[in-house]
């Protein structure tokens, strides 16, 4: 399957090559920045890399990623200003905390720079801060979604394992959850932090201090493959329920085996492969989407792995 893709792009950049070169006269040297709040140890954004590097292979511009090294907002507010000082031609970023990030954004903006936001906070705050578009998932929607999925489904409890808890688009998807199910969030969120050994330790911890939990609810790999882990140890593996956010191959393995019931695909590469793809055809030729793309969420099951299998990590 690989192989064929691989053909597939091949055809695509052969079919391409005389387009490029119109391309090129309507738009040389085009220079964008790409800015997450994502800290260094965080695997899942590696697919966001490589949507970064197809996207800027195949519109034939300049993409350069930056992030701050242990997820500091403060850090990722001040690459910011310094991406705007460079003068790119455009800057994708996260929106993490709208409080923090807000003003740098628009400051880059006011400057004359042309923003998207991708992944973090929402089509309406894209707007305020003056960004063409937002392309991502709604957190606090999507945990909604998860939420009256697993109501239907009979949960009336759970844990959520925030490993990123200074991060409000986290505590979004673990407050849509609860308002899904119909239950307060009170005390069924605990900051796990990102280390394995501690989120491991903090699920057991919490697993057995209340043993009616009907579910638990990670958010991305760093927190999902430790609980998988504590599941195993506890005895709980594929008796209690589980959901996640996000993709990786642990997550895969464990929808594989039954432990885990569904997995939210976001979609992070088209979250970083579209807004290059916007932002170069909007400064060759001035043409941009009239409204935000949702990337997610899309619910992945144990029925539905075949080519999420093949891709995890990659380019899901």
């Amino acid at each position: 399957m690989k192989s064929t893709l691989k053909k597939l792009m091949l055809t695509t950049a052969v079919i391409a090559s005389p387009l490029m070169a119109s391309a090129e006269a309507h738009g040389d040297d085009l220079t964008y920045v790409l800015i997450s709040h994502a800290p260094d140890s965080d695997s899942w954004w590696n697919t966001v890399k490589n949507g970064v590097a197809l996207a800027a292979e195949q519109m034939d511009v300049t993409v350069e990623y930056r992030n701050p090294p242990t997820g500091d907002l403060g850090d990722m507010a001040r690459i910011i200003d310094q991406a705007a000082a460079s003068n790119p031609d455009g800057i994708i970023t996260t929106l993490a905390d709208f409080d923090v990030l807000s003003g740098p954004i628009r400051a880059a903006v006011d400057q004359g720079v042309d923003v998207i936001i991708m992944n973090s906070g929402s089509p309406e705050q894209a707007a305020e801060v003056g960004a063409l578009m937002y392309v991502g998932q709604p957190e606090y929607d999507a945990g909604f979604a998860a939420g009256q999925r697993a109501e239907r489904d009979g949960i009336e409890s759970f844990l959520c394992v925030n490993h990123y808890i200074s991060s409000p688009a986290s505590t979004e998807r673990c407050q849509g959850f609860a308002d899904g199910l119909g239950v307060d969030l009170g005390n069924q969120m605990i900051d796990s932090g990102q280390d394995p050994s501690e989120v491991k330790n903090r699920v057991l911890a919490y697993l057995s201090a209340n043993p009616e939990t009907d579910a638990v609810l990670t958010l991305g790999p760093t927190s999902a493959d430790p609980t998988i882990l504590a599941l195993e140890e506890n005895g709980m593996a594929g008796d209690i329920y589980f959901g996640t956010f996000d993709l990786g191959e642990e997550i895969v393995n464990g929808l594989k085996s039954g432990v885990i019931n569904w997995g939210i695909d976001q979609q992070p590469f088209l979250q970083a492969y579209l807004p290059v793809v916007v932002l170069a055809n909007y400064d060759r030729y001035g043409v941009l989407p009239g409204n935000n793309i949702n990337s997610g969420p899309g619910f992945v099951t144990e029925d539905a792995l075949a080519k999420v299998e093949e891709f995890a990590g990659e380019f899901r």
